[in-house]
């Protein structure tokens, strides 16, 4: 049986997400010094070593994660904005364990638009981000999914098919995927892509 559902706390996923995916990169990548992982840098000091070392290694989105999640778990903005994100991450994961006492799968576009040409939105991380809407709530909510091809626009870009499962239980999502794709010819086609 097919039902409309409602999980009326993904408006606020993307805001969540990119304070609480930004706040735990920034704790986590603290302990990259290019001494004993990663790129390192040659230099006179380590002060610099360590300086350089971050600054070739990482590029600009992953220094702008890097910086929005330092802000966000500085003195002052911790409660603020780090903790707000966290309760909204418990309320999106309370709409999806609601849900999945009815359904044993969701399905949703991958993305709110079709595919966008290589390098497109490179210049405009908003856009970028915003593109994540229905993909994110999944992550913080810790869920499993997949994307599918279901079809392609006017231009001949791509259309994803997301299917989400309850926690621990990608057999269902594979059974439901390899189910539509016997039903489909989606699978074996492919997009044009033309030299830009």
């Amino acid at each position: 049986m097919i039902e409309e559902i409602s999980l009326p706390h993904t408006e606020y996923a993307v805001a969540a997400y990119y304070i609480v995916a930004t706040a735990e990169a920034s704790s986590n990548l603290a302990r990259y010094d290019g001494m004993r992982y990663g790129r390192r840098a040659h230099a006179k000091d380590l002060t610099e070593t360590y300086m350089i070392s971050r600054d070739e290694g990482f590029g600009a989105e992953v220094k702008r994660r890097i910086m929005l999640g330092t802000y966000a778990l500085s003195a002052g903005y911790y409660d603020a904005y780090y903790l707000k994100a966290q309760k909204v991450r418990t309320l999106i994961k309370r709409d999806f364990d609601a849900t999945f006492k009815r359904c044993d799968v969701i399905v949703t576009p991958t993305a709110p638009t079709t595919a966008f040409k290589l390098g497109e939105k490179t210049q405009d991380p908003l856009q970028m981000y915003l593109s994540d809407i229905y993909t994110i709530s999944i992550n913080l909510a810790g869920l499993p999914a997949l994307s599918l091809p279901c079809g392609f626009d006017l231009e001949g870009m791509p259309v994803g098919l997301q299917i989400i499962g309850k926690p621990f239980d990608e057999s269902t999502i594979f059974r439901v995927a390899y189910n539509y794709e016997q039903a489909t010819e989606w699978h074996k086609q492919r997009p044009r892509i033309e030299n830009q």
